[in-house]
């Protein structure tokens, strides 16, 4: 068997998810979540539809994912955070159905504030 690039970069991320601790791996989902942000943004203005469409039910999957996973008992901003996962949501529905990159560009402008905070939260845990 011929192990080719694509396979040992999937292995790879598969490694690295595996391994990851839960702070990281909610970075990765951040980071993740923007990025498919930003792409389906890009697409949309591209007239790339289909492009667009997958990027943005990715991010969606990703908020969903995030939401079900929220311990709303755990802190006392966790409610107000599955509010804004389910207004995500919905602006994402709606973006998709009406092609419209401008919304996207506001969940977006949600999004990159959190995986900033994550990302400073977690890198915080690490140093203590």
């Amino acid at each position: 068997m011929t192990v080719t690039a694509p396979n040992l970069r999937n292995r790879y991320l598969q490694d690295s998810i595996q391994t990851a601790s839960p702070a990281k791996l909610l970075t990765m989902l951040y980071d993740r979540l923007v990025l498919d942000l930003m792409q389906s943004e890009e697409a949309i203005r591209a007239g790339e539809i289909e492009n667009a469409h997958e990027k943005i039910s990715h991010a969606q999957e990703i908020i969903i994912e995030l939401q079900v996973s929220l311990d709303v008992e755990a802190w006392s901003g966790a409610p107000g955070l599955a509010n804004l996962y389910s207004y995500l949501i919905t602006e994402l529905i709606g973006a998709n159905i009406a092609k419209n990159a401008d919304r996207v560009a506001v969940c977006r402008g949600f999004v990159e504030p959190l995986r900033d905070a994550w990302r400073e939260a977690a890198a915080s845990a690490v140093a203590h």
